[in-house]
């Protein structure tokens, strides 16, 4: 039975513990569930691996791009500093724990699914990529806290804590979400919650009788801060260039060795070089991500179909982009100026007095989030929401990674697992929720671990099922003032135009019986 033993050594090891192999397994399985045909499967399998392994080798290319930039850091400033990428952390964390990741995803995945039946919180998030990101979380801190032996229990506690966040946080959302669309048909299955609803109230508070972005006419000239691929190469290589001359003000030639260059005009290039490759990884990762994404999601869509039937699609923050498109380009630039602003405070104050790391702007959240942030503040808000809503989101997605920059470090150290050392997530909610569990496995005891992690599953989950049942369910939606406001104004507007048209109408028929009466007197 030797060869029974080994060929299930095999399995485990070889394909099961890759997480690229475990992803197109579980494509394939979600195909077949669907009664797809043979092709249909192994191609879906096989491009979801390929996305995978994608992935990976973007990563590569990122990190090479970003340690340069943190011993610049490092050297001119003498703290830490990180770009907070989702992508990037996960799939640096692919290696191990990308495993766990794919299992607590899977069985996340049909507990949701499970809690959308038979709960108030009939919400089927299907945003693939956050689901990576919040499963790669949970394993990283809950792997670490349980050990090798007790992989299933942070598979079983993590696939729980998932299940729990994407069915609640598109629950707390939602009365912004259908004030943003205007209906009750879909929702927002996207990690970064706590942004928009702060950036909904925030617009609620100061915008009551402000204008709509949408009234605004901006520039060609800047249409292209909307790729996302763009901007980011762009930001980062600014970024670089503002720590190069930085180091070559500081330190001078001493500078020049940290870019592994031997003069000054090289190590400024060598700086526009990283940044511009940071964009070409993360560009690389994106498209790993949407590969095997693309497989992914039908599967889960196919199957949720069939369990919960009736339940609201909660999907990815670019949905709501239609609502305001200036207000997209307005909101990305007030949550970049609201990171920066963070940023000056990590530096001088935050920083020196609770040991926080510097949070380098990173521009695919502060796109993103900052971008649905600005549609969710002029939804409640305006103009006025639109830039205040930006603003508090830079700067909740700046502090939030800080914080949960500081619990991963320690839970690196806790358990000497160096890889993860400086690293942090990039969006609203895997900040605060990351740094809850953190907490509880920086206690050192698994045990504690376990029953703080499901204390906080179950009091999201409480909250949320009140929340769906005394707000939502009974209709209430932010904004109404200004909703008021809005209509009044368009109310105006038409009647001006009405009379703007009888006034022509009218100077028309003038004109037509005085050039009659000319004839006539002729």
């Amino acid at each position: 039975m030797n060869w029974l033993v080994d060929v299930l050594d095999f399995i485990g090891q070889q394909i099961l513990n890759v997480p690229a192999y475990l992803v197109g397994i579980i494509v394939a399985v979600g195909l077949i569930a669907l009664r797809k045909g043979a092709g249909q499967v192994i191609g879906g399998a096989l491009k979801a691996t390929l996305g995978f392994l994608i992935l990976g080798a973007g990563a590569d290319v990122v990190v090479a791009s970003l340690e340069p930039l943190g011993k610049l850091v490092l050297g001119v400033t003498g703290a830490e500093g990180v770009v907070p990428t989702n992508e990037v952390v996960t799939a640096m964390a692919a290696k191990d724990f990308g495993a766990n990741s794919a299992y607590i995803l899977a069985l996340g995945f049909l507990l949701m699914l499970l809690i959308a039946r038979f709960t108030p919180l009939n919400y089927v998030f299907l945003t693939g990529h956050h689901m990576v990101f919040m499963a790669m979380l949970l394993s990283v801190l809950l792997s670490l806290s349980f050990g090798a032996n007790g992989g299933w229990i942070a598979v079983l506690i993590g696939a729980v804590l998932l299940a729990i966040m994407m069915t609640a946080m598109p629950a707390f959302a939602h009365p912004w979400t259908k004030r943003v669309t205007g209906n009750d048909t879909v929702a927002i299955g996207h990690f970064s919650t706590l942004g928009y609803i702060a950036a909904g109230a925030a617009g609620q508070a100061v915008g009551r009788n402000s204008r709509s972005t949408e009234d605004i006419k901006f520039p060609q000239g800047l249409s292209f801060l909307r790729d996302s691929m763009v901007a980011t190469a762009l930001s980062m290589v600014l970024i670089y260039v503002v720590f190069a001359v930085w180091g070559l003000i500081a330190l001078g030639p001493d500078s020049y060795a940290m870019l592994e260059t031997t003069d000054g005009g090289a190590f400024v290039m060598a700086a526009i070089k990283h940044g511009l490759l940071f964009g070409v990884g993360v560009s690389v990762i994106l498209y790993g991500v949407r590969t095997f994404l693309g497989e992914l999601i039908p599967a889960f869509q196919g199957i949720a179909k069939k369990v919960v039937p009736g339940a609201k699609a909660a999907l990815d923050i670019p949905i709501v982009f239609p609502y305001g498109q200036n207000a997209v380009l307005i909101g990305f630039i007030s949550s970049f100026i609201g990171g920066l602003v963070m940023l000056v405070l990590l530096a001088t104050w935050l920083g020196p007095a609770f040991g926080l790391a510097l949070i380098l702007p990173g521009m695919v959240p502060h796109f993103f989030c900052g971008g649905g942030a600005g549609v969710y503040g002029n939804a409640t808000g305006g103009r006025r929401g639109a830039v205040v809503g930006g603003f508090v989101n830079g700067l909740i997605i700046t502090i939030l990674p800080a914080l949960l920059y500081a619990v991963m470090n320690g839970v690196a150290s806790m358990f000497n697992q160096q890889a993860l050392a400086g690293s942090t997530f990039g969006d609203a909610d895997l900040g605060w929720f990351g740094s809850l569990i953190g907490a509880g496995v920086l206690t050192g005891s698994a045990v504690a671990t376990a029953i703080i992690s499901l204390v906080i599953g179950a009091v999201i989950l409480a909250l949320a099922i009140l929340w769906q049942v005394k707000v939502v369910n009974k209709g209430w939606m932010p904004g109404e003032a200004h909703a008021q406001f809005v209509a009044e104004v368009k109310a105006e507007e038409a009647a001006a135009a009405k009379a703007e048209r009888e006034a022509a109408k009218a100077e028309r028929a003038r004109a037509k019986d005085a050039g009659a009466d000319g004839t006539a007197d002729a």
